[in-house]
């Protein structure tokens, strides 16, 4: 252990123990830098700079220039920031595993040993992307959900054993368990963390402050607790596993002053919503983000949490509270130990970064003021997190949306009449993979016979057993009752997502509410198909103890797995009558969740129109039934009694939700139930898997195949050159995501994926999603840009993954242009190595943090993306694949240069000089072979970067140093 600036020192850990830490008061004593003025979280980056030197990675540099950090003007510098741990999902978390397994199968054939091949850091992968909503509104829905979990992912969760015992710090968390986020706050973060170094010549323990990077842009939901953390690419974390530190450039710190208090009525997701749409105005993107004062300190954690785990949707790469006596209560409540409650609160004192800062306390770059009294209740959608609607406001806000054009973000309907329904008939027995939930009674206190979302068994069979084939129990599917649908009416309501399942408060609310409404005898709707799934099973332990799970099942809110469920687009297939009808009459149909995602086609490919909301306002639009409604003054429904009921009659008092928490929440629940995974979990037991430190690939699999990554590997890197005679694959607009981008969802019969595996022998049925097959290059390149409703401008007219093909640089081109998939032109092109380009407009990759956005763009042969504006974390992730990205300069877009892609670009200037920022030259040759050319930015930010692009990304570069020690 180097303590090259004499910053060791001992502290009280608490009990009479004493360990040490690198002091940054110390630091600042020495004269290097006004620590003390800086914001927390950028101390706490400071602090592993400081301990992590060594001369190399990490340079005296380095210390000074963050210990320096200037607010208003931060130096253009990467920061080396070596975290203390990774967390990841299974969607993520698999292909990361495969990359690692085909690194080790690329070392043995160099002939070196396949042990090098190891995380340096601990991980952690929670096993929570994976169920989907196959059935509901059923006692039996987790357990036939969880069954069929088991059934699309044996493959895929074989392969996880493996990696649990090959590699050494992998700690896996199997389903069932909870949704990542949720885990990491509730039983994963320590606050602290401490080894085992020799100071001053004796074994000593040194202490550290709690971080960590995550494979999911929502890993931010850890800063409430006053964690640094935040989501990069998996390219990336592997990086972070195998010894790199996360660069990043040294960032703007925007601190958010927090005064006043919540009204009554508006609840911690309101306050979220709203903070986003603020700062989302205040262009937060790449910057750190840091609330504190009053406001921010009455906050409790969950509600902090909440707030931190939507970083990504204002676009802040954190969303960081201070720790302070809030953080420790949570760390005591939720069952962490005495010792570590203390040495948490003790290392902070000792730090002098306890406690909420007040105004004038910390220099910030920007300050905004935020007064808690402003906010509202409201929703957020109806396609991107940001775009807040006051609650009174969202009926007359969609009405105006159907009718607006469709480029200018509306539906593009004409003299719609919303009171037209369409009769849709739930009778009749639903196809495997298409059934609506089963259950074996009907709940106490509704007849057989009520239109309401009640299934029977076919002549009262019971519920099938777990582990009776899942088929059987799908064809014995019976549904019963009639709906009438139309523009607006809500078809799916999801209580999902870590950003509130997280929260008792929010939850808590739900139930009361449910309670309310079954009491005065509300229905929903047959056709609203409605799911709960927390991000824990402590949710369900609270809703039980408090009595409130049975009025959220009698609604049709039973638990229907532990996971992300609908928020990622695992919401399951709707009655094929109700699919039918979306399609035969073109309705821009409506989900509510509590989710932190809303974009085109990701909750569910046939509904339009997404709203985010707090739970309470799920079950309240559930009840309405539709959208297109002022639940401030409209009823929600009629009661038993024919009388009118209001979203007031039903909404429960804060003292209400108050005095219910009380009540339930222990912190013996959730040491009990963050104990022995594998013994609560028969399931998992029961899989199978192989051993050994190298990975047998099965060629049979279609679930995890050894991708292409090193094949043909060498030692030496190549050179960064100029791309000449390349093609557009595709011209995009503005926000896409990498939802558009990277494969996602149901895979269609008719896309070049669907045709794969229909070539593999594998039947429409057993598909599965792209998610679950995230472990196979041969997919997942297949449906790279598939998405249903992306627009690839090239084409006019039809949405989906389509282009033009026109042939070759310097050959007989295709004057118009074939039109078909992007997948299939890409492979044209490759037979005749015709390098490709990618145009898009602003926040090009916004969304969730997908590897395969980047890893399929490179499959395809893509060497550059020429954006607009890119979203962090993508961007970062082309560069880890050996992607180009540019930017076009202010005032330029594919649309100012009239761009159809039937042109050939170059883009010059590239050599290994460049440096991060370079300006470059794309040249333009239009198909009357008259040429023009514009400068474009080179969007390598770092010197490491420049390094990776040079090796072909991250994982090559990473390999090489690893191979040469």
């Amino acid at each position: 252990m180097t303590d090259e600036f004499k910053t060791l020192k001992k502290f009280d850990v608490g009990s009479g123990r004493e360990a040490f830490l690198h002091s940054l008061p110390t630091l600042e004593d020495q004269g290097i830098g006004k620590i003390s003025r800086l914001p927390v979280s950028i101390r706490i980056v400071l602090e592993s700079v400081l301990r992590n030197y060594d001369g190399k990675k990490v340079r005296r540099k380095d210390v000074e220039t963050l210990a320096n950090w200037n607010a208003k003007s931060p130096a253009n510098e990467e920061i080396p920031f070596v975290v203390a741990r990774i967390v990841l999902q299974d969607f993520t978390g698999v292909p990361l595993v495969v990359d690692l397994a085909a690194m080790r199968s690329a070392v043995k054939r160099l002939g070196g040993d396949p042990k090098i091949i190891e995380p340096l850091v601990p991980v952690d992968l929670v096993v929570d992307h994976s169920v989907q909503v196959d059935f509901f509104g059923s006692a039996k829905a987790l357990q036939l959900n969880l069954e069929m979990e088991f059934k699309r992912n044996r493959e895929r969760y074989q392969f996880l054993k493996w990696g649990q015992q090959a590699f050494k710090t992998f700690q896996l968390i199997p389903p069932g368990i909870g949704i990542v986020h949720q885990v990491n706050l509730e039983y994963l973060a320590k606050g602290v963390l401490s080894q085992r170094s020799k100071v001053r010549g004796q074994e000593s323990e040194i202490f550290y402050p709690d971080t960590l990077v995550g494979t999911d842009s929502h890993t931010t939901m850890i800063n409430g607790l006053g964690v640094v953390g935040w989501g990069v690419g998996g390219i990336e974390a592997e990086a972070g596993m195998l010894g790199q530190p996360v660069y990043f450039l040294t960032p703007e710190v925007v601190g958010v002053h927090m005064k006043g208090q919540l009204h009554e009525g508006v609840t911690a997701t309101d306050l979220v919503l709203h903070i986003t749409q603020l700062l989302r105005a205040q262009k937060v993107v790449g910057k750190f983000v840091e609330f504190y004062g009053a406001g921010a300190a009455s906050l409790p954690v969950p509600d902090r949490a909440t707030i931190g785990n939507m970083s990504p949707e204002y676009g802040a790469t954190m969303g960081y509270f201070p720790v302070d006596q809030e953080s420790i209560n949570y760390l005591r409540a939720t069952g962490r130990s005495d010792e570590q409650c203390q040495a948490f609160e003790n290392y902070f004192r000792a730090q002098n970064m306890f406690g909420m800062p007040r105004k004038g306390e910390i220099d910030y770059s920007v300050d905004v003021d935020l007064d808690l009294a402003d906010v509202q209740p409201s929703v957020a959608g109806p396609k991107r997190p940001q775009d807040r609607i006051n609650l009174p406001e969202l009926g007359r806000t969609f009405r105006a949306l159907l009718e607006k054009p469709v480029q200018d973000g509306g539906y593009g309907k004409k003299n719609v009449d919303l009171r037209e329904k369409h009769l849709v008939q739930l009778n009749g027995s639903a196809p495997r993979d298409r059934a609506m939930a089963s259950t074996d009674e009907i709940d106490q206190g509704i007849k057989p016979g009520d239109e309401r979302n009640k299934i029977e068994m076919v002549a009262n069979r019971p519920t099938p057993d777990t582990g009776k084939d899942i088929e059987a129990a799908s064809s014995e599917m019976f549904t019963h009752g009639q709906s009438h649908i139309g523009h607006g009416s809500v078809l799916i309501a999801a209580i999902t997502s870590c950003t509130n399942t997280s929260n008792p408060s929010v939850m808590i609310a739900a139930g009361l509410l449910a309670k309310k409404a079954v009491e005065r005898g509300l229905l929903i709707d047959p056709a609203v198909k409605t799911s709960l799934a927390p991000g824990s099973r402590v949710v369900s332990d609270y809703l039980d103890k408090t009595g409130l799970q049975k009025y959220l099942d009698q609604l049709g809110f039973n638990l229907v797995g532990y996971g992300c469920t609908t928020c990622i687009g695992n919401s399951g297939p709707l009655h094929p009558n109700i699919e039918k009808a979306i399609h035969e009459f073109d309705l821009v149909a409506a989900s509510v969740l509590s989710g932190n995602r809303n974009f085109e086609a990701r909750v569910h490919q046939h509904i339009k129109a997404n709203f985010l909301m707090s739970p309470p306002l799920v079950v309240a639009f559930a009840l309405a039934g539709r959208v297109d409604v002022d639940l401030s003054r409209e009823p929600l429904g009629k009661d038993k009694h024919g009388k009118e009921t209001f979203l007031r009659d039903l909404w429960p008092s804060l003292s209400e939700i108050r005095e219910t928490m009380q009540s339930a929440l222990k912190p013996e629940t959730f040491r009990k139930l963050y104990r022995d995974f594998a013994d609560q979990n028969p399931k998992w037991n029961e899989i199978p898997a192989s051993t050994g430190d190298i990975y047998q690939w099965d060629e049979k699999s279609d679930y995890i195949h050894e991708p292409p990554f090193f094949e043909n590997f060498s030692m030496e890197p190549g050179h960064i050159e100029e791309i000449r005679g390349a093609r557009a694959l595709g011209i995009f607009g503005d926000s896409v995501t990498t939802d558009h981008i990277s494969p996602a969802g149901a895979i269609k019969a008719t896309s070049p994926a669907g045709q794969y595996l229909v070539s593999r022998g594998i039947d429409h049925s057993d598909f599965n999603s792209y998610g679950s097959r995230r472990g196979n290059d041969l997919v997942m390149t297949r449906g790279t840009f598939a998405n249903v409703r992306i627009k690839n401008l090239m084409v006019p007219g039809p949405e989906g993954g389509v282009t033009k093909y026109f042939g070759a640089a310097g050959k007989m081109p295709v004057p118009k242009g074939e039109q078909m998939s992007i997948f299939d032109a890409a492979m044209k092109y490759a037979e005749t190595k015709t390098p490709l380009i990618v145009f898009a407009g602003h926040e090009y990759g916004a969304g969730s943090s997908r590897d395969w956005a980047a890893k399929g763009t490179c499959l395809l042969g893509i060497k550059a993306v020429v954006a607009a504006s890119f979203e962090r974390i993508h961007r970062s992730n082309l560069v880890g694949m050996g992607v180009l990205p540019l930017q076009f300069l202010d005032g330029t877009s594919a649309q100012s240069l009239g761009l159809d892609g039937s042109e050939i670009f170059s883009i010059t200037g590239l050599s290994d000089k460049v440096r991060p920022g370079h300006h470059t030259t794309l040249e333009i040759q239009g198909k009357d072979g008259k040429s023009h050319s514009v400068p474009v930015k080179l969007r390598i930010d770092t010197p490491i970067e420049i390094d990776y692009y040079r090796h072909g990304g991250i994982l090559p570069f990473v390999l090489r140093q690893l191979l040469a020690k």
